[in-house]
């Protein structure tokens, strides 16, 4: 029996740490075609989201999706963000929070991950560095 993700429990969570402690949660997220997001504001795939209840209205982090309505240029518009998209969850003032990846399910059917190489001698990427502390870098 496959267990339910923990990520939208985990986005809930530090979403109730942000509000609690006056910061401002943003969201990361890795754009693709299930993705409702204003497209002039995506760069490089991805687009940074303000999801604290001053910015948002109808703000629902659910299992599957977090929905909202945002602002943009001073019209409401209606957003939807499947929760395998999100790639980082964080408080903007001091950059706290916690990074994820995005669903591969989800980034082959967007064609986001190249699975086959065209090159033979293309070389292995290197091993992301062990021990110490993770840091999130904030995307703007």
């Amino acid at each position: 029996m496959d267990l339910p993700s923990t990520k939208p429990y985990l986005l809930r969570a530090i979403h109730e740490w942000c509000s609690d402690n006056g910061f401002t949660p943003y969201i990361a997220v890795a754009v693709d075609e299930r993705t409702r997001v204003p497209r002039e504001f995506v760069r490089d795939g991805q687009i940074v989201l303000n999801i604290g209840y001053e910015a948002t209205g109808h703000l629902k982090i659910a299992n599957d999706l977090i929905t909202f309505q945002a602002r943009f240029g001073g019209v409401a518009r209606d957003l939807s963000v499947p929760v395998g998209r999100v790639v980082a969850i964080y408080a903007k003032e001091n950059g706290a929070g916690m990074a994820f990846e995005a669903d591969a399910e989800n980034a082959e059917e967007s064609g986001a991950v190249d699975l086959v190489s065209d090159s033979e001698d293309d070389e292995k990427p290197e091993p992301p560095p062990s021990g110490g502390r993770p840091k999130l870098q904030r995307i703007k």
